[in-house]
This record gives C-alpha cells, structure tokens and sequence, in this order.
C-alpha cells in the first residue's frame, strides 16, 4: 500500500513538472516566439508592398491580407516601420497595424484608424504610453508620404473596447475628456492598442491630425 502510495505521487510530481514545463514554453512562445515571427513578417510585407510600388501597384495581397501602407513613428527609432493591412482579424494584426474597416484612407477627410498590437506579435505599440503630444506619426503610401502630429499623449484616453465613438469621422468625447478638434472635415488619426499588457478589456488611444503631404514623383 505505502510502495503505491509513492509511485502515484512520484507520478502526480512528474506530471505537474510536464504541466509547468508546458505553461511556460507557452508563455515563452507567445512573449517571444511570436515576437520573432511577427517582426520577420513584417519586413517580408514591407518589402513586397514597396516592390508593388515600384511596378506601379498600390497595394499588395500578401498571406496576410492586402497591404497598403507603411508606418513609421521616430520616437521608436530610426528604423522602426511596420506595415499596415486591410482588416482587424487576428491575422492581419500578427503581420502588422491593422487598418480598421469603414474608416477614412491616409490623407483623406475623416479619421484614419489603425489598431496594432502592444505585447506579442511583433508588438508594435509596446512604447504607446511613451507617445507625447507632438509626436508625429508617418505614413507611406504609394503616392505620398503624410504626416500626422499627435494631439493627444499615448496614454491620455483609455476606453472599454466596446467604445464605438473612437472611430467616427469626428470622434466626440461623450464624457469631456480627451478627444480631437472638433472641425468638420478634419483629416484625423487614430491609433488604438490593448491599454493592459496581460489582458484586452481597455485600449489605449491617441488621436493625430494630418499637418503635412509630400507626394512622390511620378
């Protein structure tokens, strides 16, 4: 009985010691692994959405979805640039930001949204709350460069996800706090991203006007 005893709880301890092993191979996978993947797609989509450019093709059907845009923030580096994709789903934003449907085009009247993940998948809004007013945002298409300069600091606004006012033409605060100039026909960005790092019940979001247009030579 007591020999029994023993080898179920010398098979209990290997199995919780497996159990373990497993939870942080996990952890490290998606803290590390997909980090590596991630930054890796998004240079693969980079680079085959300039070389659409330069044939004279504006976006590029890639794995991941259609790719239109390249955004680069210089408070993250010189060389920091992240593609930005059609779309919200869990693909598109493992590739890159994600440019959310229904939501203006670079440049144009409205409000340009992109959402973008904080921790995992190449994380590209890890410095979010290092964001400050003024900061500029930019991004590249195939025919312009446009600049947009934050008007709000990265951690000013933190909203449920289910908040839908964020991603108006005019965002309107319906509580008085941070939001954009309200102009009609302002040319709006927005950035959105997961306000806690191990959980999504909040985003984080800045808004941006556009200040500037440098279009490419044809």
């Amino acid at each position: 009985m007591g020999r029994a005893r023993r080898s179920w709880r010398s098979l209990l301890g290997v199995a919780l010691v497996l159990a373990g092993i497993g939870v942080l191979g996990y952890l490290g996978w998606q803290y590390v692994g997909t980090n590596w993947v991630s930054e890796r797609k998004h240079q693969q989509v980079t680079d085959e959405l300039r070389g659409a450019w330069k044939d004279g093709v504006s976006e590029r059907a890639t794995s991941a979805g259609v790719a239109g845009a390249v955004i680069r923030i210089p408070r993250f580096g010189d060389d920091y640039e992240v593609p930005v994709l059609e779309g919200s789903s869990d693909t598109v934003l493992a590739a890159g930001f994600g440019h959310l449907e229904g939501t203006a085009e670079p440049g144009a009247r409205g409000n340009y949204v992109i959402s973008g993940h904080r921790v995992t998948h190449g994380e590209p809004l890890r410095g979010m709350p290092d964001l400050e007013v003024g900061d500029e945002i930019l991004v590249e298409t195939a025919r312009a460069v446009h600049t947009y300069e934050l008007t709000t600091g990265g951690d000013a606004l933190s909203v449920p996800f289910t908040t839908g006012w964020v991603l108006e033409a005019l965002p309107r605060n319906p509580d008085g706090g941070p939001q954009p100039d309200q102009r009609a026909g302002s040319r709006l960005l927005t950035l959105t991203t997961c306000a806690e790092l191990f959980h999504t019940d909040h985003r984080l979001v800045a808004f941006g006007r556009l200040v500037d247009v440098e279009h490419k030579d044809a």
